[in-house]
């Protein structure tokens, strides 16, 4: 793939050479999420009747909670490597990190925003779900171009196979084998599980139906997808039995289960707010 979209030399003012510089592909490509996130979010915000700016607002402290959590848990389940190899701790910066990390960190603090400013709680996670989704979606390309979270070896003829070794430098990739595109896997997943969502947002029947639709689609996909994934070092628990990530989708499967019933209970979409049915002219 294509880890870095361009090099060029770098200078200081007095003309002194800094080395070359690169614009990377994964960061142009997060950057293009983020933001298409944010606009998706806006855009159902106001559908939804919800105060646009602070739903963008919201997404900014989530995405950017997000980013930092996903850093953080890559930190924490290759800790023995970082800690072997200290100069290896900037590679971080050009990985995805591991989404359930940023799934947490954002949520958390989603909910602080959303206490400082009296938004509704779940039918704001609901409409920010699919722009969460659309974000993972693209997001996945990113790190499709920067060799991160990367497959097992495979013969399929849609194979992918990373001979920049620039991307082995930064984050590990094998180099000249063949191997599981995970990371279309996902963005193809994602794409669907987006239109599904979209698709349920005029006909849930309580608020945070979408969110926990998300959560516990996404989960299960997810914990299929590590059986494709070659990068182990990520790390595993019970003596290699599951991944970390499948352990979380696990955990947040089980809360599904818990939480689902009780919104149903409370969160119950009225009929005087629930789409009209649709109508047909003779």
């Amino acid at each position: 793939m294509h880890p870095r979209l361009f090099t060029v030399p770098a200078f200081d003012l007095f003309g002194s050479s800094h080395g070359p510089y690169s614009l990377h592909t994964y960061g142009v490509l997060l950057a293009v999420a983020f933001l298409l996130a944010l606009w998706l979010a806006s855009v159902r915000a106001r559908q939804a009747g919800l105060d646009a700016q602070r739903v963008t607002d919201l997404g900014v402290w989530a995405l950017l909670a997000g980013l930092a959590g996903a850093k953080l848990l890559l930190l924490a389940v290759d800790w023995r490597y970082y800690s072997s190899n200290p100069r290896e701790l900037l590679s971080i910066f050009q990985s995805g990190g591991v989404f359930y990390g940023g799934l947490v960190a954002g949520s958390i603090a989603a909910v602080i925003y959303l206490r400082r400013h009296a938004l509704p709680g779940w039918l704001t996670a609901d409409v920010l779900a699919p722009a969460v989704l659309l974000g993972q979606a693209v997001g996945r390309l990113g790190c499709l171009a920067a060799g991160c979270c990367w497959g097992r070896a495979t013969q399929l003829p849609w194979a992918v196979t990373y001979t920049d070794i620039y991307a082995n430098r930064q984050v590990g990739t094998p180099m000249d084998v063949a191997l599981h595109p995970t990371q279309i896997y996902e963005s193809i997943l994602a794409s669907l599980l987006l239109v599904f969502l979209l698709w349920l947002t005029p006909r849930k029947r309580f608020h945070g139906q979408v969110f926990v639709t998300y959560v516990a689609l996404y989960s299960t996909l997810r914990f299929g997808l590590e059986y494709f994934r070659g990068d182990a070092a990520r790390g595993t628990l019970f003596g290699g039995v599951l991944s970390t990530s499948q352990f979380i989708a696990l955990v947040l499967l089980a809360a599904v289960a818990f939480l689902t019933p009780y919104l149903f209970r409370t969160q119950r979409v009225s009929a005087a707010t629930a789409p009209a049915a649709p109508t047909t002219e003779a």
